[in-house]
């Protein structure tokens, strides 16, 4: 059975464009930010784009459970029963919304087995779309066209790394000398998995948390582009393996040959 067709993607991503522009709606006015329990900032934006992929997606899969950030109180006990899921980041990158920069993205994301199988990626500010299905092919789309995407393997000479906007430290720094001959862009989002997914980025390291609806819908992007994205001890990104929502360090790579082990 082929898990991913024609049909299921276009659907998400007709329901990513709806948050997206729900999302607009929002950003071009005032709005006011809270502040969730982890400090984290949270904005109309953030629950216009939840309701509108929810609603969306059990139409489409009403069998099908769907774990959101703006949802995610759901108890390991019930999580831990499911093979299949939607994971969804309705606004990555509040920080960068609130900063009105641009640089932020919706995630979704389905979950099969715990592997991120089919990725869309939308950044409403400009409406570049990137998606993929992992062994098959990912695409960046620009209106209604479609191009191929591909990691820059092999990676020679400067290496062009992604830092995060809003949570560079000092591991981060230690890893970028130890690399070497690099150069670096400051980028917000998942929006730096799908630079890497396009060839114009080679690395993204990670050092501290991160949520899983963070990095699934752009890892699969990546992956089905011909990189990695990896735990420090070499292991493939999992989902739903844990109680904790929480990833782990990691790096994400465009060319897995690279001798990531040597800079950690």
């Amino acid at each position: 059975m082929n898990l991913v067709t024609i049909d299921l993607q276009e659907a998400v991503i007709a329901i990513a464009r709806e948050a997206a522009a729900a999302i607009l709606q929002v950003y071009e006015h005032a709005f006011e930010v809270e502040q969730k329990s982890d400090a984290s900032p949270l904005t109309a934006a953030d629950m216009a784009a939840h309701h509108a992929i929810v609603g969306g997606l059990e139409k489409l899969t009403p069998d099908w459970p769907i774990l959101s950030e703006e949802a995610a109180d759901i108890p390991w006990e019930t999580r831990r029963q499911w093979t299949r899921y939607w994971l969804v980041d309705p606004l990555d990158g509040t920080r960068e919304f609130v900063k009105r920069n641009g640089e932020f993205t919706v995630n979704i994301a389905l979950i099969d087995h715990g592997v991120a199988v089919f990725g869309v990626v939308l950044a409403p500010v400009g409406g570049a779309l990137w998606h993929g299905v992992l062994g098959q092919q990912a695409y960046r789309r620009d209106g209604e066209v479609d191009v191929e995407l591909r990691t820059r393997a092999p990676a020679t000479g400067t290496l062009r790394v992604a830092a995060s906007r809003s949570h560079r430290d000092a591991r981060t720094d230690a890893l970028l000398a130890r690399i070497g001959d690099t150069e670096t862009l400051g980028l917000g989002s998942s929006l730096k998995f799908c630079r890497i997914a396009e060839g114009s980025l080679d690395v993204y390291p990670r050092f501290g948390p991160t949520s899983e609806w963070d990095t699934a819908a752009a890892q699969c992007v990546l992956e089905a582009a011909g990189g990695v994205v990896i735990a420090p001890d070499g292991r493939s990104f999992r989902y739903n393996q844990r109680p904790t929502l929480l990833n782990g360090d990691f790096l994400a790579l465009g060319d897995p040959g690279l001798p990531w082990k040597s800079w950690l």
